[in-house]
């Protein structure tokens, strides 16, 4: 009677097999990136090369040259660091007055904030339009305490207009990683500090912020990215007054329906905002590796 033995199994052949399998997990993600975002970056590159015949000079330099250009980059760069600006400090405070002052309907407040977070932009552009218009309801009560006729208030299709409702419908976007820092602080520590004599306006700047700065700064830094790269807030508000580059690119490659100055000028954003992007994620690594060493 014979004894029916396993096969033999190389031990290099199994260590090489199990070796291959995280690159098979990881493939069928990555092919999809690649996918979705990689063959638009990749198209656009290619298309902005070409020079249509008849135009004579290289896209490149005709578009960059353009005094359109200059404007919208310009005002594409200072919408987008106002609003920053505006959503940083209005957010600080929503974020300081939900987590330690305690008042009647706290709650609510907080549930409101974060429905915001899920409605589409243009909402809050709709909302401006009926309050603040020149037939809004704001205008409208004037016009009727006063008996003036022409609106008083004017200011949608202006960059101001623009950045208020930018303020307005991104500002939740630092509140909620603000309150999520705020609920890891120590209470122990801040009643500490209360005993020493400090007052609250020292504990907050010396005590909260600081520990809050990380959750501060990504707030911020996603915000300005959004800012940068919005659309729909610039289109319904300053459609008549305000070109940015969403809303050039727009221009170009719908409206005209010149494909390459399009995709020049959306290389232009898309290096923008990874320059951005670098430059927020070597800041905070730099932060993080100074705070732990002094830790």
């Amino acid at each position: 009677m014979t004894v029916a033995t396993a096969p033999h199994r190389d031990p290099g052949y199994s260590a090489t097999q199990r070796s291959w399998l995280p690159i098979l997990w990881t493939l069928p993600p990555v092919l999809v990136v690649l996918g979705i975002a990689g063959y638009p970056i990749v198209r656009v590159l290619t298309e902005s090369t070409r020079t249509p015949t008849g135009r004579g000079t290289a896209v490149w330099s005709e578009v960059l040259g353009s005094a359109v250009f200059r404007d919208a980059l310009w005002r594409t760069v200072s919408i987008a660091v106002c609003s920053t600006l505006g959503c940083l400090v209005l957010g600080t405070f929503l974020a300081v007055v939900l987590a330690f002052v305690p008042f009647p309907g706290s709650g609510v407040v907080g549930r409101l904030i974060d429905t915001i977070l899920t409605l589409p932009s243009f909402l809050i552009t709709l909302a401006f339009t009926f309050l603040y218009g020149t037939a809004g309801a704001i205008n409208a009560l004037i016009a009727e305490l006063t008996g003036v006729t022409t609106p008083v208030i004017d200011f949608l299709t202006t960059p101001l207009g623009v950045i208020l409702a930018e303020i307005t419908y991104f500002t939740p976007f630092v509140v909620r990683p603000l309150l999520a820092a705020f609920a890891q602080l120590s209470r122990e520590q801040l009643d500490v500090a209360a005993s020493l004599g400090a007052s609250p306006w020292r504990v907050l700047r010396q005590v909260v912020l600081p520990e809050a700065w990380p959750a501060l700064a990504a707030g911020g830094s996603l915000v300005l990215l959004l800012t940068l790269n919005e659309f729909g807030i610039v289109l319904f508000t300053g459609a008549k007054g305000v070109i940015t580059l969403p809303a050039l690119i727009y221009t170009r490659g719908i409206v005209t329906f010149d494909l390459p100055g399009a995709a020049v000028l959306a290389t232009v954003q898309v290096l923008l905002s990874l320059t951005l992007y670098l430059t927020y994620r070597f800041v905070f690594s730099r932060f993080a590796r100074t705070r732990s060493t002094k830790d």
